[in-house]
């Protein structure tokens, strides 16, 4: 079962996605992802959204956590169904609404978040956790990347948590990669926008 594992909400039970469509974070790398966003003070008051959330759970840690606002963006309708309940719990323990739900694609979640007309973005974000399922081609994992350059804070940071057999994400000309970190099965790759 998997769980909060720190923060104000530390110690409660998340609720599962049935099935094995989706593939949980493990507690183990979950710690030492948020260890490492900590020790870079990226969560404290953060704008975080979680694509491909699954259960919610990098998300709801985020919020535990002292992140100000977050969004969790799920399409498989099951999931968005638990990425609700665990959003419910925590916004519970937290005595605020700090945890939505969007489900829908992620590429048209983050078009949503860009004016046609202008190219500028209505929302923007501090955190950006990206955990696609692994059948996602390397060539949508870069188009992805690149819609989410355009939603970011200037000193925002991305994190795409991929498979340890899968190569170095095509990062966009707006994004650098400034860490990337192995645990195992699973690669942890850290970037950030291009200074201007």
């Amino acid at each position: 079962m998997s769980r909060i594992i720190a923060g104000v909400a530390g110690g409660q039970p998340l609720k599962s996605v049935p099935g094995d469509a989706t593939r949980p974070t493990t507690d183990r790398v979950k710690e030492a992802l948020f260890s490492r966003l900590e020790s870079w003070d990226l969560l404290a008051g953060a704008r975080v959204l979680d694509l491909f959330a699954g259960s919610g759970a990098l998300g709801i840690e985020s919020a535990s956590r002292g992140a100000r606002q977050v969004v969790l963006v799920e399409k498989a309708p099951k999931a968005a169904s638990v990425c609700q309940q665990n959003a419910a719990l925590v916004n519970k323990v937290l005595k605020t609404s700090t945890v939505s739900v969007q489900r829908g694609s992620v590429d048209s979640v983050l078009d949503s978040y860009v004016n046609a007309a202008t190219g500028l973005p209505n929302r923007t974000f501090d955190l950006v956790l990206l955990d696609p399922p692994y059948p996602l081609t390397e060539d949508e994992l870069a188009t992805t990347l690149q819609k989410i350059s355009k939603v970011l804070a200037e000193d925002a940071t991305v994190m795409v948590e991929r498979s340890s057999r899968s190569p170095e994400p095509s990062w966009p000309n707006e994004l650098v990669n400034f860490s990337d970190k192995k645990y195992g099965e699973t690669h942890l790759w850290f970037a950030e926008p291009v200074e201007v």
